[in-house]
């Protein structure tokens, strides 16, 4: 039997590889993260104090009628003190921000305020992740705009840089 088209295969086959191949390279990737929780209330937590003299976090905290900010963070992540100084400048335009502080000691949490300040209302402590991960948060930092009845309108992935202060400060301002 004399097959002659069969010559044609590996050449087909590997055609195909390399058209994938033009099509991943010629067409954007989406880096966006897109949330599931956009949209929905916080799931309800409870979570005790970061530390002493912050007082702890619930979601009833978040549903008080007050559009803030929840930031994600943590004393052992170095983007986290990045931020710190534009949670300040948030704080000082007059965003409610309350935070969740992942897998810290207390007196780890207490020497980062001490050092980078504390632009905090609330911290609760989330060592074993769980609200973390209920909000499908992907790392730390990470903050979210909450309206005043718990809603979660924004994320933001990231450390928050001086360019961002003024979109965040917007959506605050939008969800009143």
């Amino acid at each position: 039997m004399n097959r002659p088209w069969l010559l044609w295969i590996p050449l087909a086959v590997v055609a195909f590889i390399g058209g994938l191949a033009i099509y991943g390279l010629a067409v954007p990737k989406d880096d966006r993260v897109h949330s599931g929780m956009i949209g929905k209330k916080l799931p309800a937590f409870s979570l005790p104090a970061a530390t002493a003299g912050v007082p702890a976090l619930s979601s009833a905290d978040m549903a008080d009628g007050k559009p803030r900010l929840l930031n994600i963070f943590a004393s052992w992540c170095l983007p986290c003190k990045a931020e710190a100084p534009h949670l300040e400048t948030l704080k000082a335009a007059g965003v409610e921000i309350d935070a969740i502080a992942i897998r810290d000691k207390p007196e780890d949490v207490a020497a980062f305020l001490a050092e980078f300040g504390n632009p905090f209302r609330r911290i609760g402590s989330d060592n074993e992740m769980a609200v973390q991960l209920m909000l499908g948060s992907s790392g730390v930092p990470e903050t979210y705009v909450i309206d005043g009845d718990g809603t979660i309108l924004f994320q933001h992935i990231g450390d928050i840089r001086a360019e961002h202060v003024p979109m965040l400060i917007e959506k605050v301002n939008a969800a009143k």
